[in-house]
């Protein structure tokens, strides 16, 4: 397989993919990442594993719509084109 724009595009809808199916209760939680950690006091920054939990969310709540039409897309053009 050849290194296209086309497959680094894939790779990033798979990584997408593979954030937007985390469940929280099911996956993140066993491993110490649910909603409930990573809770800061005021004027705090928030560390590494907050602003990643924060991340994981936004792409579930933003990319649900787009990421059904993206991948509707990609899968009739692998189908018409292989």
């Amino acid at each position: 397989m050849a290194f296209t724009l086309y497959s680094l595009l894939q790779a990033a809808l798979l990584c997408v993919n593979a954030i937007a199916v985390l469940h929280e209760e099911r996956f993140l939680k066993n491993i110490g990442w649910g909603t409930d950690q990573g809770i800061g006091g005021f004027g705090e920054e928030p560390g590494i594993k907050s602003q990643l939990m924060n991340l994981v969310r936004s792409v579930r709540t933003v990319m649900r719509v787009p990421l059904i039409i993206v991948n509707s897309v990609v899968i009739v053009l692998l189908l018409l084109f292989g």
